[in-house]
């Protein structure tokens, strides 16, 4: 098991999914963890509990909140060892819909999963550089390197930025202790993962491995790249869709 023992780990979009995996884990391997999610709920709070961290809310879809959410976890903790840049939407954005829909579908998708990380990742490097460095774990998409579906190039393209943003970050700011990683799932057993029958067979035929990932498995990749025990893998895009996209 990675060891996170003595630090502290924020992660954004805790509520569910990777991200409750994610501090579920983080807690496991030693951490204080602190828990963003965009607002109150049970879910919310059921995670923050299996993490026994802390809850930060905030709408990531909001100008400037990025800066926020790392501003109250710094409040709250004093120090943060490791970010882990979870939180994301996957919204439609059909060729075929009105203006308004297309555009309003864009906007929010590079908000909240490319802004909000970008904000955060700024916010972190000037707090790493008063403490001697830090991690970054960026979640992106297998999407981000082979695209999406027709109704889904938003999606796609938010992660393709958060993959070039990672590598761009590592090669400016490693010298300085601070190290980068991306994650790049394919489906994963949340509620982006196909639900109907068909869709989930379809989407199966896909994986050679024969079965969508875990939250569990990706979380425990995020928390190995947390924990710097491989310093030398800065940059690195960690792929996890059992063999449907090798590159």
């Amino acid at each position: 098991m990675s060891d996170l023992a003595g630090k502290t780990v924020l992660v954004t979009g805790a509520s569910r999914g990777i991200g409750a995996a994610t501090a579920k884990a983080a807690h496991q391997a030693g951490a204080r963890v602190l828990l963003h999610a965009s607002a109150p709920s049970d879910a919310a709070e059921q995670a923050a509990g299996a993490a026994g961290g802390e809850l930060v809310f905030e709408d990531l879809s909001l100008p400037g909140a990025g800066g926020r959410v790392m501003a109250a976890a710094v409040k709250a903790a004093g120090r943060l060892d490791a970010i882990v840049n979870n939180a994301g939407v996957y919204i439609p954005s059909a060729l075929e819909a009105s203006d308004e829909d297309w555009a309003a579908g864009w906007a929010q998708t590079m908000a909240v999963n490319v802004q909000a990380p970008a904000d955060i990742c700024r916010a972190a490097v000037a707090h790493f550089r008063s403490q001697g460095g830090g991690v970054i774990v960026n979640v992106a998409s297998r999407a981000g390197h082979r695209g999406d579906g027709p109704d889904h190039a938003a999606y796609a393209a938010s992660k393709g930025a958060v993959l070039a943003m990672t590598k761009t970050f590592a090669r400016a700011l490693s010298g300085e202790n601070m190290l980068f990683y991306a994650i790049a799932p394919g489906w994963v057993e949340t509620r982006m993962a196909p639900q109907d029958i068909e869709n989930r067979k379809n989407a199966i035929k896909d994986i050679p491995l024969g079965r969508v990932a875990s939250p569990e498995e990706v979380a425990e990749m995020i928390v190995f790249c947390a924990s710097g025990t491989c310093p030398s893998a800065t940059g690195a895009t960690f792929d996890i869709n059992g063999a449907s996209y090798v590159r």
